[in-house]
């Protein structure tokens, strides 16, 4: 018999314990995490190290990103979810190409992109469900984000 991993415990008792609103931080900073993880490959002078490690945390990253994209409001979400849906698919492609070519440069760029979302978020949560639509409520993950102004 296996025994448990007090970390992965305590984050398997905070997903299943977090608001809708906080599972979305920690999804912005799990594709960070990601991609700051993936860019440490780019010191690895082994090929197969260097590889790897961009390969795997970028793929990380993107499945982070596809899984806030699938779940976008795109019925109820107007304007904002498609603005949503074209940057998280941007973000995909960019890690693609970065991935693809062992650029760095995208990596960084979707890091301060995704910096950029995470702070808003986070911002966001902490005025409150009085000064911000309940993601939960709008059926929209990043419903509340678009009423930050």
């Amino acid at each position: 018999m296996q025994k448990a991993n007090p970390w992965q415990s305590y984050r398997q008792v905070a997903t299943l314990t977090a608001t809708p609103g906080q599972l979305v931080l920690m999804l912005y900073d799990g594709a960070i995490r990601f991609l700051e993880q993936a860019r440490v490959g780019f010191s690895y002078d082994d090929p197969l190290d260097f590889n790897q490690t961009i390969n795997n945390y970028i793929l990380k990253a993107q499945a982070i990103i596809n899984e806030l994209n699938q779940y976008l409001d795109m019925k109820n979400g107007g304007d904002c979810a498609s603005n949503f849906r074209r940057l998280y698919d941007y973000l995909d492609r960019r890690l693609q190409e970065s991935n693809q070519h062992k650029e760095e440069k995208g990596i960084v760029e979707v890091i301060g992109r995704l910096t950029v979302l995470r702070n808003a978020w986070a911002e966001m949560l902490q005025e409150g469900p009085d000064n911000a639509t309940d993601p939960a409520a709008s059926g929209s993950i990043d419903g509340s984000l678009c009423a930050i102004g």
